[in-house]
């Protein structure tokens, strides 16, 4: 489905608020804080009773200059795609040299009170494989939330493969090489994906198997 202007996107939130049960709202993209009407978005659903929960899945190069905004207009948390903690390897990644202002935008989503902030991070051989213990060093003391993300097969060449892929297990063996994690009880998992262990703020979610 196409949703072109603001206001379709507001109804629909409303429809799935107080007629289908919707009790959080997550705005993604592409890119969401590239939509000019973003703001009014958020500020629009937040007003909407029962108020949903607003979050915001982003690659957070321009969350510095807007999350305060963000943050007073509703939105109560932020997902972040960061994948290294290496400018050099940021922009391997990405073919941009915006490391920095990824960084910058974490810390005004923290200071904006749009917490937990949660980084979603992917490792891949030969890039990033061996910087899981430094990646959750790093959120802990920045006091964020880890997700480690399995590649999915997404191409529809169907060239995605399983082998060479990091999976779950060689992260979690990597990471005990410097950290003693504890694995979330299942009952307070419930049916989420993800495989939360604590370190105190660690998880993976598992979206490929």
């Amino acid at each position: 489905m196409l949703i072109d202007t603001d206001d379709e996107v507001v109804r629909l939130v409303r429809i799935a608020v107080a007629h289908l049960g919707v009790e959080e709202v997550r705005f993604t993209g592409g890119e969401p804080l590239l939509r000019p009407g973003l703001i009014g978005i958020v500020e629009r659903c937040a007003a909407l009773g029962p108020r949903p929960r607003l979050s915001l899945t982003t690659n957070g190069i321009g969350l510095g200059r807007t999350a305060g905004v963000l943050e007073r207009a509703g939105l109560d948390r932020v997902n972040v795609s960061l994948d290294t903690l290496r400018p050099a390897v940021f922009k391997a990644l990405t073919w941009r040299d915006h490391h920095h202002d990824v960084l910058q935008g974490l810390a005004a989503a923290r200071a904006a009170g749009l917490t937990p902030v949660e980084v979603n991070a992917v490792l891949m051989p030969g890039l990033n494989d061996d910087e899981a213990p430094e990646l959750l060093a790093w959120a802990m003391e920045n006091d964020y939330e880890l997700r480690f993300v399995e590649q999915m097969p997404l191409d529809a060449q169907h060239g995605w493969r399983r082998d060479g892929m990091i999976s779950a297990g060689v992260i979690l063996e990597s990471l005990r090489t410097r950290f003693t994690l504890t694995p979330e009880p299942d009952e307070a998992r419930g049916s989420a994906p993800a495989e939360r262990w604590d370190q105190p703020s660690l998880s993976f979610l598992r979206a490929a198997r």
